[in-house]
């Protein structure tokens, strides 16, 4: 039976894993500094001193660093807004979007450069932009699952979909505008204006909110 190789304690695939989410780090680290543009083969290997044999062992072009990169800090805030829908259950549907909300906005204040990555558009890299688009409708199906128990037996399905992407997509913008400045509110004023729009548009296809 053939073993794997170790060095220094840790196996080879430990080893490529490790070396992986280095370059996903300065990934990150680039694109907090200076934009998505800085983010390049040349710059990643500098950042971690790795050379670009180690980087082609874990990608095989910059857009799947990027996309790796973006999508990482997409799962962080989907795996917070997963718990708080799952955790939440027992209360009204209104008050799970309210805390929702309130967490995902909480997070881009203390983290400015965190919400850039994640919600901004990304002109000239169809990779990521392709990333984004899916991300929305993740989140929207997110919504959509929460609002399963309180959906009634005759709700439009197709409508529900289409006004949680719109909703979804919405929130998106204003924390946009929020955050370049063009929307001149706190972070509450959004809360509050989301969950009455979610409340409006709830009653279309819910028992209770």
């Amino acid at each position: 039976m053939t073993t794997a190789r170790t060095w220094g304690g840790r196996s080879a695939v430990e080893r490529r894993t490790e070396r992986r989410q280095r370059l996903i780090d300065a990934a990150l680290e680039l694109w907090r500094e200076n934009g998505w543009t800085a983010v390049t083969i040349r710059a990643v290997c500098a950042r971690t001193s790795l050379n670009d044999r180690y980087f082609y062992e874990a990608f095989t072009d910059r857009d799947e660093l990027l996309v790796a990169a973006w999508e990482s800090v997409r799962d962080d805030m989907l795996t917070a807004l997963t718990t708080i829908f799952t955790e939440n259950t027992d209360r009204p549907l209104a008050d799970i979007i309210r805390l929702a909300a309130s967490a995902v906005l909480e997070r881009i204040s203390a983290d400015p450069a965190y919400g850039s990555i994640l919600l901004m558009h990304h002109a000239g890299s169809p990779a990521l932009e392709s990333s984004r688009r899916a991300a929305l409708q993740l989140t929207a199906d997110l919504v959509v699952s929460a609002a399963r128990t309180y959906v009634r037996p005759d709700a439009d399905e197709t409508a529900l979909h289409i006004d949680a992407i719109a909703s979804v997509g919405g929130f998106v913008e204003l924390i946009d505008a929020w955050q370049s400045g063009i929307l001149d509110c706190t972070a509450d004023d959004i809360v509050a204006r989301l969950v009455d729009l979610v409340s409006t548009l709830g009653r279309t296809y819910l028992d209770s909110l």
